[in-house]
Formats: structure tokens, C-alpha cells, sequence
């Protein structure tokens, strides 16, 4: 006889309806509440002190919460969080599990930001931790929050998104209007006036003069540096402290020749904040003689086709450049200005020792770097009868200066002549391409009259071609008048340089002799080729002495 079975049962044990708040009541529950204002201004400082003492007096009244901290972060931007110390420390802090709730007076305090708002609100449920929003009402530790939590955060970024875009388009207006603002702080050699407009310092002005007189004799920025740090000279903030970074700002501030270029930067987004070069997105606004100078046009214009030569000449190691291009080195006048004529190559310095005996030489450098490989029989000058010949050829055209002079005034009335084939000026043909889009929109209004607008073809592709032919000769304009700019500026860099020195150069000098030349070009052993600044060039013998084998 069979055994039966008992009857099957089923038991439901209900799920317990408690949140984790009310789980953790069993305990007193760590609170901390979080606090921001954006600015600094005074209204905003009060509103800042309220909500901390808001807070402090609400959990410490509560006998089931304890107060953990009040984290505030004053005066910051809520559309990112990487500035905001004290709320990422209560994150830390949420992540090490010191905190059990957070308050908050809004969404937006909370962050102005749609990503950040979800992404934290998420992981501090993830760690069991909520968020109350007391303005709107909402529990984050709840899943079916995260939409509201999200809507809010859209409208509070939204919000800061307008006001960012109304800041710049006052800020794009100003600079329309012309109207510059100088940081002082950081601006070397001027202070602002009684006036509101900048004046120079005298001191600091020198030092300025000096960074630009240096880098056109041929000091690199490097040289310039430890130039300034030896001398003793200040920087815009008063150390001793300079950077080749503040020295290449210098060199291409356009303030010092007592201009202001606006807008050459602007900022990419108001979540990111980052600040990025103009090279074109925007436009840009150049105010000329918008406040006292103190160097030349002249001589700013110089240093920045110095400063565009150098960055010709770099290369990023002699290894991963076979055309022998190196990085450039103030330390003598010829780097840089010495080349070999069968490979284009530039030359570089060596000292060769044997015996005990030391002797300078220039060699080309894709010779000394790869053999024979690419250059077969380009020589190595010895430096003492290589730079007498290069004073020889400068000092054959400075014999007489007044005569010379007049070559350079011929050489620059060439250069800025009309150009050949062209009787017509810029504002002659802005003039003409002006009177052709009138006449392009006077006939597109009589062709839509038109009961049959194809007779107008021919008139509109006419038009047309009469437009684009004139805007053709108008670049052709352009780019010429830019290259006679440039020639203009390297014969006065060379007159400038023949007035400053006698009429014959006896001692070799390396500031002298680099502001005159152009460049070297070593044709053989015995023969080089020396190009002026004006684009004059010399053929001068070398006298080099006898070979002398050294290993």
C-alpha cells in the first residue's frame, strides 16, 4: 500500500514597501546638502549665505539625520563640474559611503549641465545615495525621477546657453564698435590711465624694445631668455621668471606697435568653455593706431617675417629631416644663412680637435649626417677665411654709402611699381564689381516681370563673367601689393642696418652681419655667393688655407 503524498502549498511572502531612506532610518540618515551661486556679486553672496544656513539649521533640527557637511562652491559656473571643488569632494565622499542623502535647493544649483545632472544623479543611486530637489519636488533615488531630473536639467542648460549667447553677441558688438580691453596683468610695458586708456611704463617699455632689437640681430627666443633672467629684467608680473611661451606672445602682439586686433580667439561653447584661435570662424576687427606705440610698424612687421623665416627653417630633428632643415640657433649669425649649393642644404658648425689643436669649420649637415649619401662633394669651409669673404662682399657695396642707398631706392621704387598691365585701382574695381551686382539685381527684377525670362541668359552670364574677371584682377592686386610690402620692409630692415654701421665693417659682428644678410650659398671650396637683405647678390672668393687631414 502506497504512502500519499501531502497536499501542495504555496506561500507569498510579501515584498516590504520601503525605500532605502526608510531602510536606513533604522539608522540616523548622513546628510549633507549642496549650495551655488555663479558670481561674486553681492546679491548673489547673500543668497549664498542663506542657503548654507538654511541647510545647516534644517538637518541639525531633524533628531533622525545627521549632519555630515555643508559643501558650497561660490562665485563658479554650474555648467561643468571639473572647477567645482567642493562638489566633486561630496562626490568622493558619496563614493566612499560617508554620505547617506543630499539636498539641494534646485536642479539647477545642482548642475546647469544635462549630462552631468544624469550621470551623477545616476551613479549616487547606483550607491543607494538620493538627491532631493526642493524646488521641484524630486527624489533621484527614484528610477521613474530620472525624466523629470532630465527635463529640468535641459531647461537649466538651455537657460545658460542663452545667456552665454547674449554675452557674446554684446562682447561681438563691442568689438564691432571698436572698443578694446587691455589685461594689464598680463600686458608688459602698459599700465591703464587716469583715462581709462593705456599708457606706457617707461622701464618696461625698454625692456620690451630690447626683447625686439635682440630677436632681429639674430638672438633665438631661447638666448633672448636666459638673456632677460641674467639682466635682471621683470616681467608683466614682476618676477624674473620668463618662458620662451610670454617671449613669442610678445614677439606677435600687435598692441606694442600701438595696434589691437580683436577677437583673435573666442570661446567654443559655454559647457566646455575652451577658448580656441580664430583662423577664420569669426571675424576679426584690426583698430590701427588705437593707442601708443612703442616700437615701430616697421619693426614689428620685420619681426614677423623673421619670425616666419625661423619657422621655415625648423625641422623637427635632423633625422626625420633628410633636406637638412634644423632647429634655429641665435648662437651664430651663419646658422641658418649658410647653405650648400648642390643639395640646399644648410650648413652647420663644427670644431674639430687633433693635437690638441682646435679648429672651427662649416660643414653641410646632410654630410655629416648621412655621408655621401645625398650630397657628394659639398666642402668644409674653415670659419675664420669664410666669414672675412662674407665681409669682403658686404663691405665691396658699403664702400659708398650714398650710392648704395640710391641702388636700394631704385631696387624699391621696381618693386612698387604699377603693376605691369593694370590701370586700374583696388577702389576702381570694388567700384566696378559694385555696379555689376546693381545691374545683376535690376535685371533679375526685369526677367521675373518677364512673360519669357530666356532672352536674359546671355545678359546674366555676362554679367557674371564680368564679375569673376574683376574679382580675379583684384586678387592678382592683392597678393602682388603683399609680396612689395614684404620687399619694402627688407630694404628698410637693410638701410636701417648700413646707417647704423661705418662705411667699411672691420670685426666680425654677429647681430650686424645677420640683419644684412639674406643668405649664403657656398657654390665651391674657394667661391661663395652672398645674398643682401635687398636681394643683391655678390660672388666672393674664399681664401681658404691648405687642406689639413683631420679624423
Amino acid at each position: 500500500m502506497t504512502e500519499s503524498h501531502p497536499e501542495k502549498k504555496i506561500i507569498v511572502i510579501p515584498a516590504k514597501n520601503e525605500s532605502p531612506q526608510e531602510q536606513a532610518k533604522k539608522r540616523n540618515l548622513r546628510v549633507a546638502a549642496y549650495c551655488r551661486v555663479s558670481t561674486g556679486d553681492e546679491e548673489q553672496l547673500t543668497s549664498y549665505e542663506n542657503q548654507k544656513a538654511f541647510y545647516t539649521e534644517k538637518i541639525m533640527k531633524n533628531p533622525e539625520w545627521t549632519m555630515v557637511d555643508i559643501f558650497a562652491d561660490e562665485g563658479i559656473t554650474g555648467t561643468s563640474t571639473c572647477r567645482r571643488k567642493d562638489f566633486l569632494r561630496m562626490i568622493r565622499q558619496c563614493r566612499q559611503g560617508k554620505i547617506d542623502m543630499i539636498l539641494a535647493k534646485s536642479v539647477s544649483r545642482f548642475a546647469r549641465n544635462t549630462l552631468d545632472t544624469i550621470s551623477y544623479t545616476r551613479e549616487l543611486r547606483s550607491l543607494g545615495i538620493a538627491v532631493i530637489f526642493e524646488e521641484q519636488n524630486i527624489n533621484s533615488i527614484y528610477p521613474e525621477s530620472e525624466f523629470l531630473i532630465a527635463l529640468h536639467a535641459a531647461f537649466a542648460q538651455s537657460e545658460s546657453e542663452s545667456i552665454s549667447a547674449n554675452v557674446r553677441w554684446g562682447k561681438r558688438q563691442s568689438i564691432k564698435d571698436g572698443k578694446v580691453t587691455f589685461q594689464y596683468k598680463t600686458l608688459l610695458g602698459y599700465e591703464k590711465g587716469p583715462d581709462g586708456n593705456p599708457v606706457i611704463i617707461p622701464e618696461e617699455a625698454e625692456t620690451v624694445r630690447r626683447i625686439f632689437e635682440w630677436y632681429l640681430a639674430g638672438k633665438s627666443i631661447r638666448d633672448i631668455r636666459l638673456a632677460l633672467v641674467a639682466g635682471g629684467f621683470r616681467n608683466a608680473v614682476g618676477t624674473t621668471d620668463w618662458t620662451t611661451s610670454n617671449l613669442r606672445s610678445i614677439l606677435t602682439n600687435e598692441k606694442y606697435c600701438g595696434d589691437a586686433l580683436l577677437q583673435k580667439t573666442f570661446v567654443k561653447d559655454c559647457i566646455s568653455k575652451k577658448s580656441i584661435p580664430n583662423t577664420g570662424q569669426l571675424a576679426k576687427v584690426l583698430i590701427q593706431n588705437n593707442h601708443e606705440a612703442i616700437i615701430s610698424h616697421e619693426m614689428f612687421d620685420a619681426v614677423q617675417l623673421e619670425l616666419a623665416r625661423r619657422r621655415a627653417q625648423d625641422g623637427r630633428s635632423r633625422k626625420s629631416a633628410p633636406t637638412g632643415r634644423g632647429k634655429f640657433s641665435g648662437k651664430y649669425a651663419l646658422s641658418g644663412l649658410l647653405f650648400c649649393a648642390e643639395c640646399g642644404t644648410a650648413y652647420r658648425r663644427v670644431v674639430w680637435t687633433q693635437h690638441g689643436e682646435k679648429r672651427a669649420v662649416w660643414r653641410c649637415t646632410s654630410r655629416l649626417d648621412y655621408g655621401r649619401k645625398y650630397c657628394l662633394n659639398s666642402p668644409t669651409l674653415d670659419e675664420e677665411p669664410l666669414q672675412q669673404a662674407i665681409l669682403n662682399a658686404i663691405n665691396s657695396v658699403m664702400s659708398n654709402h650714398s650710392a648704395l642707398a640710391e641702388q636700394l631706392k631704385d631696387t624699391m621704387e621696381q618693386e612698387l611699381s604699377p603693376i605691369p598691365g593694370e590701370n586700374m585701382s583696388l577702389g576702381d574695381i570694388d567700384r566696378a564689381i559694385a555696379d555689376l551686382g546693381r545691374q545683376f539685381t535690376a535685371l533679375l527684377s526685369e526677367a521675373a516681370d518677364a512673360d519669357n525670362a530666356d532672352g536674359y541668359t546671355a545678359r546674366f552670364q555676362s554679367i557674371s563673367t564680368a564679375m569673376a574677371e574683376f574679382k580675379r584682377r583684384k586678387a592678382i592686386i592683392q597678393q602682388l601689393r603683399q609680396e612689395q610690402d614684404q620687399a619694402n620692409h627688407r630694404m628698410q630692415r637693410v638701410t636701417m642696418a648700413l646707417e647704423s654701421t661705418s662705411n667699411k665693417l672691420t670685426d666680425w659682428d654677429d647681430g650686424t652681419i645677420y640683419q644684412l644678410l639674406e643668405k649664403v650659398t657656398v657654390l665651391s671650396r674657394e667661391r661663395i655667393r652672398v645674398t643682401l637683405r635687398d636681394g643683391l647678390e655678390i660672388e666672393q672668393a674664399v681664401e681658404q688655407p691648405k687642406r689639413r687631414k683631420f679624423a
